[in-house]
This record gives structure tokens, C-alpha cells and sequence, in this order.
């Protein structure tokens, strides 16, 4: 496991999945499925895909005192996550999540964010230690935006890198933006953050190049099967997607950002920490389920490999 430190703060989930040949019309009934519950959440899902990478990776987050809890705290540390800094929230339930998915890997997905939302200033505020102690802060959208607002005043203080990955896409304060060291966004999240169109290759140059004039240092836009787009002061390239047969979607791009803090506090250059993370991200689709499709160190420098 590589020593420097990845702190990731987020969300927790449970993952209820049911595959179907096709997902549903409005008022319809699809049968015949296949159902599986998984462990998932954005925050969590980075958190196990950086140390299934590799990573050192404390987690922060809140969960429900339910059934779930002490399962879903056996499962981080099996992945070998330091879970000194999560939380059993009384009175919420753990946050929950259902999902359908069809033959495609294309899925809706309905969240109840549950003891997500509970986590305040005061929970960042008892990980204060492992923020000193972070070589990359990685964070999303699934927790209030005011403690996420804070996490920035804190990185600040302390001079530290933050990922920010803005997904769900929700309207936020674009000034924390001058905060940022790497901003990993999809093409939906990166018209909303930017207000232009982001399809033809060009003007996903031009949002991403909207973003770093916001002040993100470096900026990610994830394409799906097209790759993604990496833009800072030193680079501007298209890295291609790896040709895989996709069969569940739902934590791809989480699996993408959670190895790619960890190519990246490693020294990789961004390029190759985005092909790590492609790499990360395609054996995942692959796969059924959330953090169960977040593949291991091994596992991703075969790919690569071949």
C-alpha cells in the first residue's frame, strides 16, 4: 500500500439492485429480474475503489444505527480503509439506494440520502487529524453542501489538495473552485457548472478550459465510452476509453475518481493517472454492483498490461 495519505468524505449507501431485460416505462411493470444488495454511495465507493487501487485512504462519513451499520464498517476494513473517523447517527437510518438496471448496464437510480445528511461541521471538525495529515482530500455531493464548504476552508488552512467530484450535479457556490486541485466532472455536470453546450469535441475543450479560468488547477470531463478530456496550464489531450462489454454503469465514474487519487498522490503524471483510472473504471463496469465492481491493484495493472 502505497504512504500517502487519501482521506475521502462522503457518503455511505446501500444498494438496492434489480436487473431486468429492459428498465420500465411510466406505470409498468417489468418481471423476471435479478435482484442483488450491494454497499455503495459515492463517498464510499471512492473510498473502497482508492484502496483497492492501492491507496492509504482514511474514510469520514456518517451511517444509521441499523442493521447495516456495523456490516457496512466490517466491509471498509476488509479493504483495508482506517474507519476511526465513521459515525453511527441515532435516530436516521443509514442512507439507501435503489436501483434498476437492463441487459445495457443503463440504470435509474433513486437515492434517500438518510444519515448522509446529518454529517455537520462538528464530524470534519473531529477528523481534523487525518486533514492535517492528507496528501489528497477527495470529496462529492452527497453530503450538505455546508460541510463540504467548510472541508474547502479547512484545505485551505492546512494547504491541501482537494478532488472535488461534483455528482450528483447540484448547483453549488462556484467560487470554491479557486480551491481545487483536480475537478472531475461528467459532460451534464460540466454544462451545468459552465453554462455552455459540452458534446462535439470542441467544446469540451472550451468547457473545460471555462473551468480552469473558474480556478480549478486541473480539470477532468468524463465522457463515458468516449474517454474523457484532461485540461490544466500544462495539458489539453483526449485519453480514449478502453473497449469493454458494460454490464451495471452505477459506480463507474466513482471507481474512476477513487484511483485516480491514488495514481495521483503517487506522482503519476495526470495523463497516466487518467488512463489508471480508465482502466479502474472500465474492468468495473463489468462487474455487477457498486463497490463490489471496484477492482484491485493487481487486477488494473493486468489490464493496463494487456
Amino acid at each position: 500500500m502505497n504512504t500517502s495519505k487519501i482521506l475521502v468524505i462522503g457518503s455511505t449507501n446501500v444498494d438496492f439492485l434489480i436487473k431486468t431485460a429492459k428498465l420500465p416505462s411510466f406505470g409498468e411493470t417489468v418481471t423476471d429480474g435479478i435482484f442483488m444488495q450491494n454497499y455503495g454511495g459515492k463517498g464510499a465507493n471512492q473510498a473502497v475503489g482508492a484502496a483497492r487501487a492501492g491507496g492509504n485512504v482514511t474514510f469520514v462519513t456518517c451511517l444509521g444505527q441499523d442493521s447495516y451499520a456495523n456490516e457496512l464498517i466490517q466491509n471498509f476494513q476488509q479493504d483495508g480503509i482506517n474507519t476511526s473517523f465513521v459515525t453511527k447517527e441515532v435516530g436516521v437510518s443509514t442512507g439507501s439506494a435503489l436501483i434498476m438496471l437492463d441487459k445495457d448496464g443503463n440504470n435509474y437510480l433513486s437515492v434517500a440520502p438518510g444519515s448522509n445528511y446529518r454529517m455537520t461541521k462538528a464530524h470534519i471538525d473531529s477528523a481534523i487529524e487525518p486533514i492535517k495529515e492528507a496528501d489528497i482530500i477527495v470529496i462529492q455531493m452527497e453530503i450538505p453542501f455546508d460541510t463540504t464548504a467548510y472541508i474547502f476552508e479547512l484545505a485551505v488552512k492546512y494547504q491541501k489538495k482537494i478532488m472535488f467530484n461534483l455528482a450528483p450535479a447540484r448547483p453549488f457556490d462556484l467560487t470554491v473552485l479557486n480551491n481545487v486541485y483536480a475537478f472531475v466532472v461528467n459532460e451534464v455536470e460540466a454544462a451545468m457548472v459552465t453554462g455552455l453546450k459540452v458534446e462535439t469535441d470542441e467544446e469540451i475543450k472550451i468547457a473545460a478550459n471555462n473551468l480552469l479560468e473558474k480556478g480549478c488547477e486541473i480539470a477532468i470531463i468524463t465522457l463515458g465510452v468516449r474517454g474523457s478530456f484532461v485540461a490544466s496550464g500544462e495539458v489539453q489531450q483526449f485519453v480514449s476509453a478502453y473497449n469493454v462489454k458494460a454490464i451495471d454503469t452505477t459506480a463507474a465514474g466513482d471507481v474512476y475518481c477513487g484511483s485516480l487519487a491514488v495514481a495521483l498522490v503517487e506522482g503519476k503524471s495526470v495523463i497516466d493517472a487518467v488512463k489508471f483510472a480508465g482502466a479502474a473504471s472500465a474492468i468495473s463496469v463489468t462487474r455487477l454492483g457498486a463497490q463490489p465492481s471496484a477492482p484491485k491493484r493487481d487486477e488494473i495493472e493486468r489490464f493496463l498490461s494487456s
